[in-house]
């Protein structure tokens, strides 16, 4: 039996599917009026739509590029690259050593609440789990080590000062705690649901009605594309990294089905209204 639609309670919000879809967009812009026709796939009204783009745009967060057209902003860029990064995700990790990288996240206390949840992101994104006491790590499988770490946490927000540093050596209590900070069961149980999910939509989408398609796309990959940002990517032997490939190339292939729906529903909803 075929798992059941996305939930339709998980529709995004105005500021979300803009920031999304710029991203998904690359360097093309984004129009209004495609903006508006992207929000009544969610019932988003076109006011609530406007007034988030002006939102973004006082935020830095997107820039125009032309009249009424909008692309990602100077602040909006490292987000987007990161949501983007996905697509080559697995193509940035090396043999693991059995090293880690580790940061020093409690440098500047826990009065800060902006600070903190800038720093919980960022090391939510590139997979970081708490060892002891403000001491956050991770496996030294990344191309670029703790040097390429650290640039993308700051770009990511954590403050510039807060030490990223390569650790090695841990005691035999600690080494043994580290490799189960992550629930190799629950990532590759949702590797497998996953991908099973992408690969029977696959096959019902042709069939489904334009709007009913695209707004399916969006969602089931959304959720898809989200799980995979905030993977860990841990390596062998803290997960069966065949089974994370496997999901990862269902995902390429059902983005690559979704960005065409995306492309005929945009354009036959301009077509519609004569723009």
């Amino acid at each position: 039996m075929p798992p059941p639609p996305p939930d339709t309670q998980a529709v995004p919000g105005a500021r979300e599917l803009l920031l999304k879809l710029l991203a998904s967009r690359r360097e093309q812009a984004l129009s209004a009026g495609e903006a508006i026709r992207a929000g009544a796939l969610f019932d988003i009204a076109p006011n609530n739509v406007r007034v988030a783009l002006t939102r973004l745009l006082g935020s830095e967060l997107v820039e125009t590029a032309g009249r009424g057209a909008y692309r990602l902003g100077s602040k909006g860029l490292a987000l987007g690259h990161e949501i983007s990064a996905w697509r080559h995700s697995s193509e940035g990790l090396t043999v693991w050593r059995g090293d880690w990288i580790a940061v020093l996240g409690d440098v500047h206390g826990r009065s800060d609440r902006k600070a903190l949840r800038s720093r919980d992101r960022a090391l939510s994104l590139l997979g970081f789990r708490e060892l002891d006491p403000g001491l956050y790590i991770r496996p030294d499988n990344f191309a670029g080590s703790a040097t390429g770490v650290r640039k993308r946490l700051k770009d990511l927000g954590l403050a510039q000062d807060v030490p990223v540093f390569l650790a090695q050596a841990f005691d035999a209590g600690r080494e043994a705690r580290a490799k189960t900070l992550w629930d190799r069961r629950l990532l590759e149980q949702a590797y497998k649901q996953t991908r099973l999910q992408l690969e029977q939509s696959l096959v019902r989408l042709p069939a489904m009605p334009l709007e009913a398609a695209a707004r399916e796309a969006w969602l089931l990959g959304d959720r898809a594309i989200r799980q995979l940002v905030f993977d860990p990517l841990l390596p062998e032997p803290l997960v069966d990294c065949s089974s994370r490939q496997a999901f990862i190339e269902a995902l390429r292939r059902y983005d690559a089905a979704g960005v065409q729906l995306w492309q005929a529903y945009l354009q036959t909803a301009m077509e519609s209204h004569g723009t």
